[in-house]
């Protein structure tokens, strides 16, 4: 194989095991059930009475903290890397959605969605440096420094999304 050809056939593969290309989905995870509306990544989510809407969950918070929850809510960014984690929005509400154990991903094309998810409820502190990562990690670059604070995160056990 000559010199050039071995050069090009390197570049692409250092280039395809990196982040996606533009426009290029990543699904690194298949999901444990599909439905003909839904697929669910992780676990299929538990039966319960009880679905909160985000902001209503993080408007009573405290009632709320390292409890077991079922959330309604739409997924605004999504980790653009890997699908490791998810803003979700619902008007001022916002928190991060991970998932148990790094156990599963879900698809980099899933901002817009509206989703059910179940998991554990938290208000985490988040450092400038953490801050920053996260933000990479979004395929976003932040105009000023980041500084600390908190957020509201959900890790999840398992996330329906709706096929489009």
């Amino acid at each position: 194989m000559n010199q050039t050809l071995k050069a090009r056939i390197t570049t692409i593969t250092v280039i395809r095991g990196g982040a996606a290309w533009a426009g290029e989905v990543v699904r690194l995870s298949e999901p444990v059930m599909v439905t003909d509306t839904h697929e669910i990544f992780g676990a299929p989510l538990p039966e319960s009475d009880r679905v909160l809407k985000l902001a209503d969950l993080i408007g009573h918070s405290d009632q709320y903290l390292g409890k077991e929850v079922m959330v309604s809510t739409r997924i605004t960014k999504v980790c653009q890397k890997k699908g490791c984690f998810f803003l979700a929005q619902d008007g001022d509400a916002m928190a991060r959605i991970t998932f148990k154990d790094y156990g599963f991903f879900v698809p980099t094309d899933s901002a817009g969605k509206s989703v059910m998810l179940a998991g554990v409820f938290s208000r985490q502190k988040l450092s400038a440096e953490k801050a920053q990562h996260l933000a990479e990690d979004m395929g976003e670059k932040p105009q000023e420094p980041l500084t600390g604070g908190f957020e509201y995160a959900i890790e999840a056990t398992s996330v329906s999304i709706p096929r489009s």
